[in-house]
């Protein structure tokens, strides 16, 4: 029973990493239907970021202190994430609205010139970046050990749903997304500016996105393709969940997690892998706009 609890424990935290992973993808994919194929490269962003804080409190800060860089460190890699998505938006993708595959290729330039940008800086090896020492160890729960660092992550991927569900739906910005996302058209007519829309969107995504990559320093060395080993996942969440559709991402991140650690924990890692890509594909047979999807007034 305790072997059972701690693999529903593992599907649980992989579902969780998966969802923070996908939230930022999940705003701007269903907003502006663009492919950002540099999603990944603002993953690495953000964990970059939590390692220069670590050095600069390394540097400049008594050594009782370091443990609190990881606390400034969550929203140092939400700003510069946010900024860096923001410039991506505002140089790139705003010329390329309503040409997708214009711009899933310009995302992946911009993603290339991106890793490059941080190879250039910190230099092609990894570099690790140690966790704060409130995070080390495990914590009893129910007889079961569960790592400290996991149940850290759980806990503020809640806390950052929970601000975009309030931000979505108890917000007037919130509101004029929701707005354009239901038809731009009349969103517009009503004297939305949908072009501020469109970059302060993405730039949320962006900084839950560097977020992600914070996080991501918990589990293991970084490296400029820190974030192309998740774009992939990213994307399926989002797919499966449906478009746009914040509470279909964290039901498909949450499912994914779930059903991967279990088909793991029955066969191996490999075939664990292709039982997942196979029930994905069941349900989109049979749901092709994913679990759930966007009801709108728009007649095209």
């Amino acid at each position: 029973m305790e072997a059972i609890l701690l693999q529903l424990f593992n599907g649980l935290s992989l579902g969780s990493i998966l969802l923070l992973i996908a939230l930022g993808l999940a705003i701007t994919f269903g907003l502006m239907n663009v492919i950002n194929m540099a999603h990944g490269e603002l993953i690495m962003i953000g964990a970059y970021a939590a390692y220069v804080v670590q050095l600069l409190f390394l540097t400049y800060l008594p050594e009782g202190m370091f443990s609190w860089y990881f606390i400034f460190a969550l929203p140092a890699s939400f700003l510069l994430a946010a900024f860096f998505g923001w410039l991506l938006e505002l140089s790139v993708i705003r010329h390329l609205y309503g040409r997708p595959l214009d711009s899933l290729l310009a995302t992946f330039g911009a993603g290339l010139i991106l890793q490059q940008l941080a190879r250039t800086i910190f230099g092609a090896p990894n570099v690790g970046v140690q966790s704060p020492t409130f995070l080390a160890g495990t914590i009893e729960i129910f007889t079961l050990s569960i790592p400290a660092s996991r149940l850290f992550i759980l806990l503020l991927v809640a806390a950052c749903v929970g601000f975009m569900f309030y931000y979505f739906y108890k917000t007037k910005s919130g509101m004029r997304i929701r707005a354009v996302m239901q038809n731009r058209k009349m969103a517009s007519s009503l004297g939305i500016n949908t072009r501020r829309v469109d970059s302060t969107t993405f730039a949320i995504g962006a900084g839950f996105a560097g977020v992600a990559g914070t996080v991501l320093t918990l589990i293991g060395p970084i490296g400029p393709t820190l974030g192309t080993a998740y774009i992939v996942d990213a994307f399926m969440v989002v797919v499966v969940g449906g478009v746009g559709m914040l509470i279909g991402t964290v039901a498909s991140a949450l499912g994914i997690g779930m059903f991967n650690t279990i088909f793991e924990y029955v066969t191996n890692a490999s075939m664990g892998r292709v039982l997942v890509f196979i029930l994905i594909i069941l349900v989109l047979q049979w749901r092709p706009n994913g679990l759930f999807h966007l009801r709108t007034r728009s007649l095209d």
